[in-house]
């Protein structure tokens, strides 16, 4: 499906800060994710605020959200990506990911990066694949403290 098929049906997607709904945005990622759940809300916003961010909205509200965390010139880390519940099965979250891998500032990365319980079917239309020599990456898992450092 092209951008117009999704225009024709009221669907349309911004990195436009400014139009965000972040009521709705903070309620998935807390309430009805499994990644995020107990983000505070400052944090959240700072995410937001420091990350090139992707709505998705039928008929200017929004029912899908997608961040990406970058240097736009080496990396990026794909985060808090969804499509509300009513939405899905239309194809929105393929469109989103075009949307996204197609944008100018992420153009020639090096590396892309994200972590998926569930979909890994989506990803992989995308490039994505499982990290080869896991034994190399590391990290630092610190689910959100409660002093909100």
């Amino acid at each position: 499906m092209n951008d117009d098929h999704f225009l024709k049906k009221g669907f349309s997607i911004s990195t436009d800060k400014n139009l965000l709904d972040f009521d709705t945005i903070y309620h998935y990622l807390d309430q009805e994710s499994y990644w995020a759940k107990g983000i505070q809300p400052e944090r959240l916003q700072r995410a937001i605020a420091n990350s090139i961010c992707f709505g998705v909205y039928h008929k200017k509200k929004q029912i899908g959200f997608a961040r990406v965390i970058t240097d736009e010139a080496t990396f990026a880390y794909l985060a808090d990506v969804f499509i509300l519940g009513q939405y899905r099965k239309q194809g929105l979250s393929k469109w989103l990911m075009q949307t996204i891998m197609q944008h100018p500032d992420l153009q020639g990365l090096r590396r892309w990066s994200l972590a998926t319980a569930d979909a890994h079917g989506l990803y992989t239309q995308f490039g994505f694949t499982p990290v080869n020599n896991p034994e190399r990456w590391m990290h630092i898992f610190n689910p959100y403290p409660v002093n909100n450092q």
